[in-house]
């Protein structure tokens, strides 16, 4: 940590502390993210699920960047530097007296459905999607938080205990840890809704009330899908038949297609919910694909030479929308006009590294990357921001943790072969 200079704390949890950073070397502001308890040793830390699956993940613009992974031989303490973002997504609603305009809501979507492709396509699944997760910086969107991350070739039964209460799929509190990556797109179309609406979509005070705040919007399920769930469950349940009062009747104001992708992610059933990756064809992002195809058609079209895929970083779809939106009619007539105002400006992103404390020999560590293309716990800081936003008090959403720190480790990533 002596390259870098400590500017001041943002936050503090249970398990980490969060400190804003400026780099001695570059000058360059970052967030350091260090662990409280103690790491045994250097591959224990390279081991974290959150070291493990933000490497996995680096390079992906909807992901946050891990910097550089630092652990110090004497102290035992692992820090990771990670970019600095503006805000988070509770944040952004927190205090807010009119919703954001529905464009503006795709636009986020949008990118949240990317980069939860991007991880369940490289055999991780989060766990743990909420609005203090997801991260924002001139209107790009970033998924933090990964320490709850798993592998998608780990069999069930999975930790029971998962996932922030308010944004918990059905599978996850009726089976005994019988869940999958679907869960990540139930805490999505919660998090949707909540940003149209900007009020929680199913905030129960228990589970047994959560189940119950489900129904009272969705209507409980057909047989079939609770006997899905029975066969996984120790404890019978039954359910009083109820239909639910609908999404509609909570947002009036939300558009038909928004409405139609938000029932997909919120079906009941695992099975019927929708994918990622067929999120992103939905006819709600119509226009935001129709954006990025007209922005890379404008790119190729001006000969840019483009950039390496290890190297570039693509730009956000904010700004794809408001080209296309801004130079619709301007196109044809102002076509030698500076590429700038159609194409967005690549940041550059650094690969991780491991490094070690400076009281002991530095232990180079390759880093693996993936080319661009493609719970709760009680007072732990769920988002690394810029701003000091998690002095509020407790709430019914941060529930307290009940595992240890070898819940922290998670098995290889690489499926095994039989």
């Amino acid at each position: 940590m002596d390259n870098y200079r400590v500017i001041k704390k943002i936050g503090e949890g249970t398990f980490s502390q969060v400190t804003k950073v400026q780099s001695l070397k570059d000058g360059k502001h970052y967030a350091c993210k260090t662990m409280k308890q103690p790491i045994p040793s250097l591959e224990q830390a390279h081991n974290l699920r959150e070291v493990q699956a933000m490497k996995r993940l680096s390079l992906h613009p909807n992901i946050l960047q891990l910097h550089e992974v630092i652990f110090d031989q004497d102290t035992r303490t692992l820090s990771l530097i990670c970019e600095l973002m503006e805000m988070n997504i509770y944040e952004l609603i927190r205090g807010r007296q009119y919703p954001l305009p529905e464009n503006k809501v795709k636009i986020y979507m949008y990118q949240l459905c990317k980069a939860l492709d991007h991880m369940h396509s490289n055999g991780i699944f989060h766990r743990d999607v909420k609005p203090e997760n997801i991260l924002i910086k001139r209107d790009v969107l970033k998924l933090a938080d990964f320490g709850s991350s798993r592998s998608v070739y780990c069999k069930p039964p999975h930790t029971e205990y998962i996932s922030t209460r308010w944004y918990r799929a059905p599978e996850c509190l009726l089976t005994d840890g019988h869940y999958s990556l679907k869960m990540d797109m139930w805490s999505a179309g919660c998090v949707f809704f909540e940003i149209l609406s900007l009020n929680p979509l199913f905030p129960g005070t228990n589970e047994v009330n959560q189940v119950s705040k489900i129904h009272e919007v969705l209507g409980t399920p057909d047989s079939t899908v609770l006997q899905k769930f029975k066969q996984s469950r120790v404890m019978a349940f039954d359910f009083v038949p109820r239909k639910g009062c609908g999404l509609s009747r909570l947002i009036p104001h939300c558009s038909a297609p928004s409405l139609s992708l938000l029932y997909q992610m919120l079906a009941y059933d695992p099975d019927e919910r929708i994918s990622p990756r067929t999120a992103l064809q939905h006819t709600c992002f119509r226009d935001l694909r129709l954006a990025e195809r007209r922005a890379l058609g404008l790119h190729r079209t001006f000969g840019v030479v483009e950039e390496s895929s290890s190297s570039a970083t693509p730009g956000s779809v904010q700004q794809f929308w408001c080209s296309t939106r801004q130079g619709r009619r301007q196109q044809l007539k102002h076509v030698a006009e500076p590429l700038s105002r159609h194409v967005l400006p690549r940041y550059p992103v650094e690969l991780p590294k491991l490094t070690v404390g400076v009281n002991t020999p530095k232990v180079p560590y390759p880093v693996s990357s993936l080319p661009a293309f493609s719970v709760p716990h009680q007072g732990l800081l769920p988002a690394i921001t810029s701003k000091k936003c998690h002095s509020r008090p407790l709430k019914p959403r941060e529930e307290p943790h009940c595992s240890a720190l070898k819940s922290f480790y998670m098995p290889p990533l690489e499926r095994k072969e039989n």
